[in-house]
């Protein structure tokens, strides 16, 4: 006979072939379960009921992630920009769903998500694939715990694979030099010079309009991105951070190239006439519209190759950007804010290596600081004791 609990805690019966049965109505789901103990199913039952005061959806906890994973990505479209919702979606497509979209969320534990993450890396996926699924992963379920379909998010403490530490790539004064002189005849001459001088990123060049220049007061307003999303095209957005939306004063040379540039885009404009798409952009392609990534990769390749230096990635300009204007003495709070960093401490984190190559540098500067200062004080206190071991004239009469 079954035994019945007080309101909404369940029901715990004994089974004809003696063992036991607990049952529960969770938010109009019945659960079950059986054990051969008695203490197994108040266990259970304590569990579940506990779970379900928490706000646990137990009927929902049952989804699998391929059912829960689009639900979750439409809800979240209006939060997300096109451009993250759309590798999100190719992130779940590819990765995610092929490996774990079968395991319903209420069985998806930490040591499952991280044979997961096993199972990638053994596949061949790289260590920036596999943080990138964790990442978007853990918002998924991250929502999930706020929906009551499982009380914690098993991606929280899940062991990561670590980046195998890469040297940085950067170029010297010297090899500036060389590069902005190799493409002197590139179109793109303008747009090196001023990426190796601020820093920016080449979606905040490419979004950079005429209107963002002040050329009497020689600043630059840093205030759109262009993105490109497969299937829908260019888009202009605004940085991330507000710490994105930044100024950027300018000196005389980049100011220089800058005009020379508008002079040939104005040259460009006259030579394609009816086909130039308007969109006052300072970097823009032949025809006015946003410049292609690739295009300029090409071109960036090509100049360096012209230059006899090290194939680098045109991000890299970022980074000796920040190693120059670091190496010279320009304060970190500074090169943040120029970098468009959020906090100082995100500039240390990436170039704080630079610190430790100048720490030879600090230790002759200090030395020469302190050790004529301390040799002088030496040679007064040598001075002084030998003047103090001489004999003293006691005023005594020599005959």
């Amino acid at each position: 006979m079954a035994k019945r609990r007080g309101r909404n805690e369940g029901t715990l019966y004994k089974c004809p072939n003696g063992r036991w049965r607990a049952q529960a109505s969770l938010e109009g789901s019945r659960a079950s379960f059986t054990a051969n103990s008695k203490a197994e199913c108040q266990s259970w039952l304590r569990k579940m009921l506990n779970q379900a005061e928490q706000g646990w959806n137990y009927a929902g906890s049952k989804m699998t992630l391929e059912e829960y994973l689009p639900i979750w990505l439409e809800n979240s479209q209006a939060s997300l920009r096109l451009k993250t919702h759309d590798q999100y979606r190719r992130t779940i497509e590819k990765h995610i769903l092929h490996h774990v979209g079968k395991i319903r969320l209420k069985d998806l534990h930490t040591e499952r998500v991280e044979r997961f993450y096993a199972s990638l890396l053994k596949s061949g996926s790289g260590v920036r694939t596999v943080r990138i699924v964790h990442a978007v992963l853990h918002r998924a379920l991250e929502k999930a715990v706020r929906y009551g379909l499982i009380l914690r998010n098993p991606t929280q403490g899940a062991a990561l694979p670590q980046y195998k530490h890469a040297e940085m790539l950067v170029l010297d004064e010297t090899q500036v030099s060389q590069l902005l002189v190799a493409a002197n005849d590139s179109r793109h001459k303008a747009l090196y010079h001023l990426a190796v001088i601020t820093g920016m990123r080449m979606g905040e060049l490419f979004g950079l309009r005429w209107s963002d220049l002040q050329w009497i007061s020689g600043r630059i307003y840093v205030r759109r991105q262009v993105q490109y999303v497969p299937g829908h095209g260019w888009s202009f957005v605004e940085p991330k951070t507000r710490s994105g939306r930044r100024t950027i004063k300018l000196g005389e040379g980049v100011l220089q190239a800058l005009q020379e540039h508008l002079v040939r885009q104005q040259e460009e404009r006259t030579a394609v006439g009816e086909r130039w798409v308007e969109n006052e952009l300072i970097f823009p392609s032949k025809t006015g519209t946003p410049m292609d990534a690739s295009n300029l990769r090409l071109d960036f390749y090509q100049v360096l190759q012209n230059a006899g230096l090290p194939k680098i990635r045109f991000h890299d300009l970022r980074h000796t950007a920040a190693s120059l204007m670091l190496n010279h003495g320009i304060p970190v709070i500074v090169v943040s804010k120029i970098l468009g960093h959020s906090k100082p401490s995100i500039t240390m984190d990436i170039y704080g290596h630079l610190y430790n190559e100048m720490q030879d540098e600090a230790a002759q500067l200090m030395d020469e600081l302190v050790t004529p200062i301390c040799t002088q004080l030496h040679s007064k206190n040598e001075s002084l004791l030998e003047k103090q071991a001489q004999p003293q004239d006691m005023g005594v009469k020599r005959e």
